[in-house]
Order: structure tokens, then sequence, then C-alpha cells
């Protein structure tokens, strides 16, 4: 009943704002009045970075193409970046960039590092999608003054800022797997330079469904609270932001409601985070001519987590704080200079029913770090940026971080980027996968050391005349080698699943090419081909990494009407096979106690099929609102198991893990998106 009537109250909704609308170009245009002369320019939803860094910005417009109800769902129409279930049952999402683990991926929130350890599994669910401003993704080591732990890149968010026009968006969503989402912000600006903002979400999913008849719910029921207050204070010669957030986050899985009538053994997992942060930050202006200033920036946050797998449990807390200097300065037209220090501290206290003793586990990390980065700049032409940080762990010692970046462009139609570098991080390898815990398989973490990594990569980006339109290509290459990894191992013993320090070698090839075009007034045409190697030693074996996919194809097209009233988004991707490692199984109509091997069938290691994935959305745009409907995954392509032995969870078999496919069919969704007292 309480679906129906969101239900009947989104479409009420519609309805009659439709009847009080009036069309009006959409927001996207951009207009500058030159003597009487009035031009309009589209700005690109897409754009590459136009720093050193290889890389994109993703902005509303191109959020706008789809759902993008949470972060984790703005990456559909990008063919540099995978987001895959980790798991079955928990609803887990994870990242692959350059054909490498999330993990290896610094996540920032307005250049600030933020989500990380034990926020990280459901990370991507974390960020809702109306939220945010824009996305900036970049390849490669990244600068040195956002710390030492970027290895294959960096998505630093966004947010919308206090300062931008005063009044309140909402933004309405439902789909037919039972799941609605209400977002909404505000502005107020106190006084000239004293603004203040507030952003709200709730959302919710109790659907069961099981498409493919195992008695497993394909996704869990989810119900998520989230809320931020944003300031800022824009003076001549001094500049505030800060802010405060709040996040509660329920999952529940596992059995159908008539399994779990019915089973001999019934499975559910039950998950709660709560989620704390507060960030301020200071910059003061000392000379305009030079862009001289000094920044001090800070936030904590906390948190916790309250895990249930079957027999499992993982109860966890943790503790962030973080703090920096920075000093920059143009010392001349060419030469820029930033200097700064660094402190970050992490408490982290974790107890399971796997770790030994039934004790919690205690760890604790104070690094403090200094950095220096030089910049020349000529003109358009050259851009070189070097840049070295020392850092101090109290769990690791001392270590050196170096990195190079550098962009050339010796014609306006052709940029040619190279970066290479080093980067680091500390695992916190049950923090940041627990999901793990749902397996039946034994768990086995041993130490780890901390991560150490080499990435290098080149690219080249032409903008070639097509008559009267522009053809935009981009070629690029990276290699990562690891000298220290934490290796997640499925293949050394099909029973278990292990943690453990690399011991050989471990590195990613991976190549991209991609072409866009506006081939006709109002329609832009994109594609793109990825190609990804990535082979880890396992157990004495040089391997490809499990559940990754090889390679990707991405086909979008988005078409706009001449008064950009209409807009029309498809998206076609072509998901490449992957490695799937070895698992054991129960032969059907038996139970396994796991006492006798003999009792199990042995699956070797195989590849999956390759698979196609479709994507609509039609939206109609209005003056201060707009409506949008579509479907996801069209094609309805789902992965027909998605957890081994499902109605035997007591077995050492049952497995939820080997995800590599999506695990539910077809999804419409419709929305609507309203602006209340503003242009």
């Amino acid at each position: 009943m309480t679906r129906l009537c969101t239900a009947l109250f989104l479409a009420s909704t519609m309805a009659a704002t439709a009847l009080h609308a009036q069309d009006t170009e959409a927001d996207s245009l951009r207009t500058v009045e030159l003597t009487g002369l009035t031009f309009s320019a589209r700005r690109p939803p897409v754009s590459r970075l136009a720093g050193v860094d290889n890389g994109i910005s993703i902005n509303q417009q191109e959020l706008f193409r789809a759902a993008c109800c949470n972060l984790g769902e703005s990456f559909t129409t990008n063919p540099s970046i995978d987001v895959s279930y980790a798991d079955a049952t928990t609803g887990a999402r994870q990242i692959r960039l350059l054909g490498l683990a999330g993990t290896y991926v610094q996540m920032l929130a307005e250049n600030m590092p933020a989500l990380r350890g034990l926020a990280m599994p459901y990370a991507l669910d974390y960020v809702p999608g109306p939220w945010m401003k824009s996305i900036q993704v970049s390849k490669g080591t990244a600068s040195v003054r956002n710390g030492y732990e970027s290895i294959t890149g960096q998505i630093d968010i966004e947010y919308l800022k206090p300062e931008d026009d005063e009044g309140a968006g909402v933004n309405a969503y439902t789909n037919t797997m039972g799941r609605y989402e209400l977002n909404a912000d505000a502005n107020v600006h106190l006084n000239p330079r004293l603004n203040a903002s507030i952003l709200a979400h709730y959302a919710d999913d109790g659907s069961h469904h099981d498409i493919n008849h195992d008695g497993m719910l394909d996704q869990p029921q989810t119900e998520q609270k989230n809320v931020q207050t944003r300031w800022d204070y824009l003076g001549r010669h001094y500049i505030f932001h800060g802010g405060i957030g709040a996040l509660r986050d329920t999952r529940r899985g596992g059995h159908t409601p008539h399994m779990l009538a019915h089973a001999a053994h019934p499975y559910t997992t039950s998950i709660g985070n709560e989620h704390y942060e507060a960030y301020m930050k200071h910059a003061f202006v000392l000379n305009t001519e030079h862009a001289t200033n000094i920044a001090i920036m800070g936030s904590v946050a906390h948190h916790a987590t309250d895990a249930r797998y079957g027999s499992r449990s993982y109860d966890a807390t943790q503790r962030e704080a973080y703090a920096q200097l920075l000093f920059e300065t143009n010392a001349t037209e060419h030469h820029n200079i930033a200097v700064g220090a660094s402190l970050s501290h992490d408490y982290l206290r974790e107890e399971s029913t796997i770790l030994p003793y039934g004790s919690p586990r205690r760890t604790q990390e104070t690094t403090t770090g200094t950095y220096a980065q030089y910049t020349y700049t000529l003109a358009t032409a050259l851009i070189a940026m070097a840049g070295l940080r020392v850092d101090h762990s109290s769990l690791h010692g001392t270590f050196v971080t170096p990195r190079l970046h550098a962009k050339y462009s010796p014609a306006t139609w052709v940029t040619l980027r190279a970066s290479a570098g080093k980067g680091y991080r500390t695992p916190h390898a049950l923090a940041e996968q627990h999901y793990l815990l749902g397996s039946g398989r034994q768990l086995r973490i041993s130490p780890l050391h901390q991560e150490e990594a080499w990435n290098a990569g080149v690219s080249a980006a032409f903008s070639l005349p097509l008559g009267k339109r522009q053809l935009k290509l981009n070629a690029e290459y990276y290699h990562t080698r690891f000298i220290h990894q934490a290796v997640t191992d499925y293949d050394s013993d099909p029973a278990g699943i292990s943690i453990y320090d690399l011991d050989g070698t471990s590195r990613s090839h991976a190549m991209q090419v991609e072409a866009s075009c506006d081939v006709a007034p109002g329609l832009d045409i994109s594609a793109a081909y990825r190609l990804t190697d990535v082979r880890t030693t396992y157990g004495g074996r040089m391997l490809e990494r499990p559940l990754s996919h090889r390679c990707k194809a991405l086909l979008t097209l988005s078409y706009k009407t001449p008064l950009e009233l209409w807009q029309a988004d498809v998206t076609c991707a072509l998901n490449g096979s992957t490695r799937m490692p070895p698992y054991r199984s129960l032969p059907d109509g038996t139970e396994g106690s796991g006492s006798d091997d003999s009792a199990y069938t042995l699956h070797p290691s195989s590849r999956t099929p390759a698979y196609v994935q479709l994507y609509a959305q039609v939206t109609r745009w209005f003056r201060h609102f707009s409506i949008y409907i579509g479907c996801e995954n069209i094609t309805g392509y789902h992965q027909q198991q998605t957890v081994i032995d499902a109605t035997q969870p007591e077995s050492p078999t049952f497995d939820p893990t080997l995800v590599w496919a999506p695990t539910h069919g077809s999804t419409g969704y419709a929305g609507i998106r309203l602006k209340i007292g503003r242009e």
C-alpha cells in the first residue's frame, strides 16, 4: 500500500505540474550577450580535463542521460569504468579502472580523501546522483598534493554548492523492481558573502525478486537515509567551506520468504551501516596577481558496520581524521610552486567469528607527510609537473612517492600526455571485502604489507574537422606493476579463499580508443573499445585475474530536438568474457557436511560468455521541471547461477561471490526533477 501511494503521488505530481508548465529552451544553454548580439552554446556534457591529467569531467547534463540514482550508476555511459556487483546477496558494488579493483582508485570529495576503508564496500551507493554537480575522473597516478594512495586514478566528486542559485530542487524516482527514491536540495544566501545549503536523500527497496528461481533474492532489501548541510563564506581575501553529514543504510538479503518458511537451513544476511562526517576548508588569498594563497583543510569521519552472513558475523568501527596545510604561488607566468604537509590518522576495530580467539582486533595508523610540486607552463603548448612526497607511517615506516606528468600540444588539434609515478595504500582485507563472509568457503587472511605499485601511461587526443563538425579521437595505454599487493586467491584451493601478500608478479595492461562526433544538429554519437590484460601470481602460477572483463565496447547516442524540449539517449555495451575461477558444488539432490571431498563436484577454471546490455531513456524538458522514463538492461541478460548451491547455505560449497554479469533482468523506471524558485 505504501508503494502504491508513492506511485500515485508521483504520477499526480507529474500531471499537475505539467498542466501549469511553459515550454522553454533547456537549461543546458549558456547565453552570452555582447553589444546587442546574443550567442548560445551548449556546454559539453563530457569534456577532457584541461590540465596535465588524462581524464574527463562529467557534468550534470551527462548524469541526466541515465537514472544516475547514485555514484555507482553514474558510469553507465562511461567506457573507462566498470561497475558491477561484488556478490549476489549484499548489493555491494565495485568499480574497475584500468582493469584493476576500485581499491586502487582514490576517492575524493572536492579534493579531500573520502569513503575509505570500512565505507568502501558500499561507497558507490552513498553519493546520491542528484547531489552531484560534476565528477572528475583522472587516470594514472595523480598530483602528490592529494596524497599517496592514487595508483590507477582518482574520482573527485563535486557536490552542489551553497553559492549556487537560491531555491530548491526535488528529484523523485521509482522503478519496476519496487524501488523508490526522493532527493531534495535547497540553497539560501544569508548575505552577499555567506551561503548555506542542505541535501537530503531517502531510498527504499523492499522488493522480493528471484528471477532465476534459485530461492535467493536477486538483490537485497535496502533502506537509506542520508543528509548533509554545507556552508561557505566568500570574502575578498578569505574563503571558507564547511559541512557535516550523516547516513544510515540497512540491507537484508538471502533466501526468499518462501524459502525461509520451508528451507531446512534458512539463510539471511543483515547489514547495518552508519556514517558520520564533517569537513572544513580555509583559504587565505595573499596575492591575487600571483595566485599566492595558503589553504588549511581538515575532515573527520566515523563509520560503523554491523553485519550478519548466515552464521558468520562482522562488527567493525573506523574513525578517521585528516588535515592538510598547503602553500601555492605562481612565482612567474611560467612557474608554479606548491608545498604542503598532511596528517592522517586511522583507527579500525574489528570483531568477527572468523578472527582468532574471538577478541576484537584493533589497528591504528598515523601518517605524517610533506610534499613539493613544481609546474612549468608554456602558454597552451606545454605543461610539465613534477611532484615528490615523503611520508612516515606508524605501521610501515618512511616511504617516498615520486610522480611526473606532462602535456604537450604541438598544434591546436592534438594533445599528447604522459605520466609516471608510484602509489601506496594500507590494505584492510576484511573491512574492504567483508561480503566474502557470505561464502561457505574457508576464508584465510594472512598478515599484509603496505601495497606498492608503479603506474605509467601515455595518451593522445585529436580534434579533427569533419565537414562542419568535429571528430574527437582519444587513444591511451597504461601499465601498472605491483611490488607489494594484497592478493585475493580463489584458484589455489577451490574449497577456500585466501588473502595474502603477493609472491611473484602482478601487472596490468590497459588500452582504450574513443571517438565522438556531433554528426547532426542535436545528435551526438560516441564509441569506445577497451582491452585489458591483468595477470597475477596465484599459488606460484601466473593467471589472468578472475571475474574481470578482458574487453568492453560501448556505443552511445544522444539526440535533442531543435528547441531542446525532448531528449533521447541510448547506450549499448558489449562486455567481454571473464575467467571463472575453479569451484566445487554438490551433485543435485545431495547435502554436504564438508567432511568428505568425494561428495563434491570440482568445476575447473573456465570462461564466461560475452553479453550485451542496452539502456534507453527519454526526457521531456519544461521550464521548471523535467520528466524522464527509461529502461535498464533492456536485453534482460542476467547470470543464471549467481549463487553456488543456493539451497545448501550450510555447505562449504555455498558461494554468492562469483558474480560476473547482472543478477537481475530488465528494469523500467520513471522520475521527475523539479526546480523551485530557480530559473
